[in-house]
């Protein structure tokens, strides 16, 4: 395949393209969905498919094609210059990329049980066992569970003389009860996902996973509405996850600052939260569901640097944004799959460990709200507004962890929360999912980090 996606290049090239990358992509998906102890689906999936960039001047064209002959993939390449010849009248903008590093490189997915080599059945009781699991209380009335695993392989040549191998392989569980009592219904959920084989399954306790969400389902039946108004918050992973991801990290990825489009683009180098506040996206984390060995463009992922002591410190680059602002690319040039089109994205974002503990933390806090579990966010890099709504929650009284409180929203100015942020946690997790750029453009990160305190307005939600 190798081959084939060189000669597709040197088509590009020959046809007048400044640039051309060609990329192969062999995506399989599997998932077990059980609901109610009944196996609703079992599904395997597979795309498989190249795509093709030419850059002419300072426009793109891009292609991509299904079949997989050598014929299909040079016909793909002069689409894609013609097109990017086409676009090239329409724009005045020079992006060259002669200066980036070529790489030859092959890596396989480091795994240690592969899932392919676990039989069916065995996949399919686990996830039997954690729908079952969940029936802790008969005012638990739908169970749900869900095993996924995600096998990808890639190849991608350029014109500069790179030419890269690598896969990825993810495991996924969930865990979602719903209880009802009356006319109140609450549910609650838990997620374990990564960049790691089959034996992220084996560490579980389908078990006492269930059992964790059923209880936490039910407990909720019995919650009292939260307080309103600006509060004292100790944001647990999932909510100061949100914050960086869906806000900050939003707001850091360089080709909406190109654009003017966020409210971080002018402040590099200013300060916008306390010291306390570290961030960073890293794809090169161990395991995370965000980790990826090389951007769709083959530039190698990075730990990068977006906030360091409360100072904002950069960007997250693909190559164009990078050329544009004379900065290396920082391996965040992503796409959905092979016939999508490149985006600036984020991998793993998060607020970096303090050295507080959450004991302490609560232990300091009078009167507040520890939150546990995020259901959604609001993304907002233009105006820098954070609005989420937690799961669920606990009031604090005099440094004590009391009642439960069922979901409820967080809101405010970005920066008017991070510059309240006085106490974080050496506890740390990360979570993940997939993003999406806007509506669409889906791809596999993490977001999470620590517990950190901070002045939120809580509402109901």
């Amino acid at each position: 395949m190798i081959q084939r996606l060189s000669r597709s290049v040197d088509k590009a090239v020959d046809m007048g393209a400044d640039f051309a990358d060609a990329r192969f992509e062999d995506r399989k998906i599997s998932t077990i969905l059980v609901v109610n102890d009944q196996l609703r689906s079992f599904q395997d999936m597979s795309k498989k498919g190249v795509g093709i960039r030419a850059l002419v001047g300072g426009s793109w064209g891009q292609s991509s094609t299904s079949r997989l002959d050598p014929d299909s993939l040079l016909e793909a390449a002069q689409r894609a210059v013609k097109m990017a010849k086409h676009n090239a009248g329409k724009t005045k903008k020079e992006v060259s990329l002669e200066s980036m590093a070529t790489i030859k490189k092959s890596i396989e997915a480091h795994v240690k049980k592969d899932p392919e080599d676990v039989d069916a059945d065995t996949k399919l009781e686990f996830t039997m066992d954690l729908s079952k699991a969940q029936k802790v209380d008969d005012r638990v009335v739908n169970t749900n569970s869900r095993y996924g695993e995600k096998i990808y392989k890639f190849g991608l040549v350029n014109s500069l003389g790179s030419e890269l191998e690598w896969s990825e392989i993810r495991t996924l569980a969930v865990a979602h009860a719903i209880a009802a009592e009356g006319e109140k219904r609450e549910f609650s959920y838990d997620v374990y996902d990564g960049s790691r084989g089959y034996e992220l399954i084996d560490e579980i306790d389908p078990n006492a996973m269930g059992q964790r969400v059923g209880s936490e389902a039910v407990e909720l039946l019995g919650a009292k509405r939260p307080p309103n108004g600006m509060m004292t918050v100790v944001a647990d992973p999932d909510i100061s996850g949100m914050l960086a991801h869906e806000v900050m990290g939003h707001a850091s990825e360089a080709d909406e600052v190109v654009k003017n489009r966020s409210f971080l683009t002018s402040m590099v180098g200013k300060r916008v939260a306390t010291d306390k506040i570290s961030m960073v996206d890293d794809g090169t984390y161990p395991g995370a569901n965000g980790t990826i060995p090389f951007d769709s463009e083959g530039s190698p992922s990075a730990n990068t640097l977006i906030i360091e002591n409360g100072i904002y410190r950069g960007f997250m680059q693909s190559l164009e944004t990078a050329n544009v602002m004379g900065v290396p690319p920082t391996g965040n040039g992503r796409a959905e799959d092979y016939s999508r089109r490149i985006y600036v994205r984020m991998t793993n974002t998060y607020f970096e460990k303090g050295s507080d503990s959450l004991d302490e933390m609560i232990e300091e806090t009078k009167e507040g709200i520890l939150t546990a579990k995020a259901m959604r966010g609001m993304e907002d890099p233009v105006g820098g507004g954070f609005e989420a709504v937690a799961l669920k929650g606990y009031l604090i009284k005099n440094g004590e962890v009391t009642d439960p409180i069922p979901s409820f929203t967080l809101t405010g100015s970005a920066l008017d929360i991070l510059s309240t942020a006085d106490l974080v946690s050496k506890e740390f997790k990360l979570s993940g999912g997939m993003c999406g750029k806007g509506d669409e453009d889906w791809v596999n990160v993490s977001s999470g980090g620590p517990y950190i305190r901070a002045k939120i307005v809580v509402g109901g939600a």
